[in-house]
């Protein structure tokens, strides 16, 4: 029994080592191959024809409530609404890129939880949401839009919020640059 106590300790402190390098790891490939991608085609109906022009789409995503009482006429919109439309666009291409690159990585997570939760809000309060489409937590059926997979993405970016981004990142060469060039220094 001694010894099988001891082959599960080991195999924990194993797997508690490689959790530091291969969580955050895979946590980015998994974001880079499932959501990057659908971040990045919801940017792309937002602008149109450059950086700085934006679809009456991306106010229709953003502020549906808002766009329609000014009979879908984004320029009655106001300054405020348009800065948050362009920042949510941007927020869109963005914060995939850093995440997938693992540049700040860690502010680029809470920036992305942030973002979730506000596109979760805005599909429930702006768009009006069916019940559905919410989904409840505990029911059984996981393939609700907004609170079962959305809760997903939050776990994976939470992972790598606490954990950064894994040693094959621009973090970690930028990090190791930093330490290199202080090392000379001193």
């Amino acid at each position: 029994m001694t010894r099988l106590f001891a082959t599960l300790e080991s195999l924990r402190a194993r797997l508690e080592q490689a959790s530091d390098w291969a969580l955050p790891s895979v946590a980015r490939l998994v974001f880079a191959a499932v959501l990057a991608g659908y971040f990045w085609a919801s940017a792309a109906t937002k602008f149109d024809g450059g950086p700085f022009s934006l679809t009456i789409g991306a106010f229709a995503q953003i502020f549906p409530q808002a766009l329609e009482a000014v009979s879908y006429d984004a320029s009655k919109l106001g300054t405020a609404l348009h800065l948050i439309a362009f920042a949510g666009a941007w927020a869109e291409v963005v914060l995939p890129l850093l995440l997938v690159i693992g540049l700040m990585t860690r502010p680029a997570a809470l920036a992305m939880i942030g973002f979730v939760i506000v596109q979760s809000l805005t599909d429930i309060f702006g768009h009006m949401a069916d019940a559905a489409t919410i989904g409840a937590w505990f029911d059984r059926q996981s393939d609700a839009l907004i609170l079962d997979q959305r809760a997903m993405w939050v776990v994976l970016l939470l992972v790598l919020l606490m954990k950064g981004a894994g040693p094959l990142s621009l973090d970690r060469v930028l990090g190791s640059m930093g330490v290199r060039l202080t090392r000379k220094q001193g």
